[in-house]
């Protein structure tokens, strides 16, 4: 049986306005036969030549809007499309990131009444080898240890234990050591309960494939001596099932979407010998609509979402309870930095954030994540943020870091580094204006020393804090995956701000004259 799964996050969305409906086109004499027309406009037309010429005229102009008034097929439309590949897509690449990504405001934190009216998803029952074999075979998924612990509760993770001495004591149940790369399970187990899920492929909108691509392959990508075919074998299994779909044929994939549980890059690999699966260039994937916990920018059908954090909560009141408890928190400290040096790469930045932390240590609280310091099991990173008004944020292996969902869940402000940490990333899920709830800091300017961040911080007024910290606040709906099959009772999560997303994006799809 498959692991239930519940995640929900409030967060206003933007009201997106429908195009006005042209007034109906009046047709009435139009469609009159041309002997009728002539008759009635041209009582006079007495010569055959005349009459022959205004005739075949006429039949024309109804032909074009016969013809006019026919919609295209989302097929036809579709082929007019500019690939993202294209010349034209490769000049966007050097321009500013406001470019790649338009900014949305957030949803509305509040779940209005479903009539499913976005439309209705059908939930592939994919061989049971590509998701509920894999977290059976949980203890073969790491090369050192067992997941199994990681994939237990519905996903979720072991309760978080011990964690009473730092959050209120009634919302510590709320909280698990939840494995950063788990998306997979918590999606799949949460739209087999979605209100809007159909066992009736011809009445839906959206197909997911319930693919766990990041379990797949997560197992192949610390083994040096893994080859490409093993880390492509699940996901080549999957597109030849998928593909054999008559719904997949349809319409090319367009409507179908599904979630890899890691970054987009573990499934890019562009040649044999190098890092990860090649999943997202085969051929069938071209399409699909893929949730990742990091993007590809400049790919439209990559779609970042967060990290799972440790916090999901039960009910409404849970996250109304936490949004008061981080709201009203004392925090000692001006800004902190959790995190491990790279002591092997040049120009590590992470040691430099570190040293410049404990320079600084009447402001700042460093928290030294060498070895595993800071893995699930230890609140110790948590009661961190809590304590401080503003939390660095470097980029982790790749651009993003779990790190930065942690310090928003605790109402600490991110200070980001790198635009594509977060501003290219979670467009659904951030405010539009990044000035509004982080502080974005030059790192070439801290590297040379030209730019002091507790001096750029310490120029915020409490007033301008209290604001941005309050925005942060107001979007932690967003942010947590509630444990709830059903989601919460009111209030918008990450899930239900996915599936909002996808079927928006599905409808807008097929509309005229759409480009992404």
């Amino acid at each position: 049986m498959l692991l239930p799964l519940s995640n929900a996050s409030s967060s206003p969305e933007p009201q997106i306005k429908k195009p006005k409906t042209p007034p109906d086109f009046q047709r009435k004499d139009s469609f009159k036969s041309p002997k009728a027309f002539l008759a009635a406009h041209y009582p006079s037309c007495n010569q055959p030549r005349i009459c022959l010429f205004l005739s075949v005229f006429f039949i024309q102009i109804l032909l074009l809007i016969a013809f006019r008034s026919l919609p295209l097929s989302s097929h036809h439309r579709r082929q007019h499309f500019p690939s993202p590949f294209s010349t034209r897509h490769h000049r966007h690449l050097n321009q500013t990131v406001t470019t790649i990504t338009t900014a949305t405001t957030a949803p509305s934190t509040v779940k209005e009444e479903s009539s499913c009216e976005s439309g209705k998803i059908f939930v592939y029952d994919l061989p049971s080898a590509l998701n509920k074999e894999l977290v059976s075979n949980c203890d073969e998924l790491n090369p050192w240890s067992s997941s199994c612990a990681a994939l237990s509760n519905d996903g979720f993770g072991p309760v978080a234990t011990g964690i009473s001495s730092v959050v209120p004591e009634n919302l510590s149940p709320a909280w698990y050591w939840t494995d950063q790369f788990v998306t997979e399970i918590l999606v799949h187990n949460r739209i087999l309960n979605h209100k809007c899920r159909t066992q009736d492929p011809n009445n839906a909108t959206a197909f997911y494939i319930p693919f766990y691509a990041g379990l797949a392959v997560g197992k192949f990508l610390f083994f040096n001596n893994s080859s490409a075919k093993e880390r492509d074998f699940h996901c080549e299994m999957m597109l030849k099932w998928v593909q054999g779909q008559p719904y997949f044929q349809r319409n090319e994939g367009w409507d179908h979407f599904m979630t890899m549980g890691r970054i987009s890059w573990d499934f890019r690999r562009s040649k044999d010998k190098d890092w990860g699966s090649s999943c997202i260039y085969k051929p069938g994937m071209r399409n699909i609509t893929r949730l990742l916990i990091e993007r590809n920018p400049w790919d439209y059908f990559d779609v970042g979402v967060p990290y799972p954090t440790g916090f999901h909560p039960r009910q409404d009141n849970d996250v109304v309870q936490w949004q008061d408890f981080v709201r009203n928190r004392n925090r000692k400290n001006l800004f902190c930095f959790a995190g491990a040096k790279r002591s092997k790469f040049n120009n590590d930045f992470r040691g430099l954030l570190s040293n410049h932390c404990r320079n600084e240590s009447d402001s700042c609280r460093v928290v030294d994540c060498a070895g595993s310091k800071c893995s699930n099991g230890t609140s110790l990173i948590l009661e961190t943020f809590l304590d401080s008004a503003f939390c660095l944020q470097p980029r982790g292996d790749s651009f993003t870091r779990r790190s930065i969902f942690d310090c928003m869940i605790a109402g600490s402000i991110p200070v980001l580094f790198w635009k594509r940490s977060a501003y290219y990333q979670y467009e659904w899920f951030l405010p539009g204006e990044p000035e509004s709830y982080s502080v974005f800091i030059d790192r070439n300017e801290v590297k040379n020393g030209t730019t002091s961040i507790r001096k750029v911080l310490e120029s915020y007024s409490e007033d301008k804090i209290r604001r941005m910290r309050e925005k942060v606040i107001e979007y932690i709906p967003k942010f947590v995956y509630a444990r709830p099959q059903g989601g919460l009772e009111t209030i918008k999560d990450a899930f239900d701000v996915v599936i909002d997303g996808v079927l928006r994006r599905f409808k807008e799809q097929e509309q005229p004259g759409y480009k992404w």
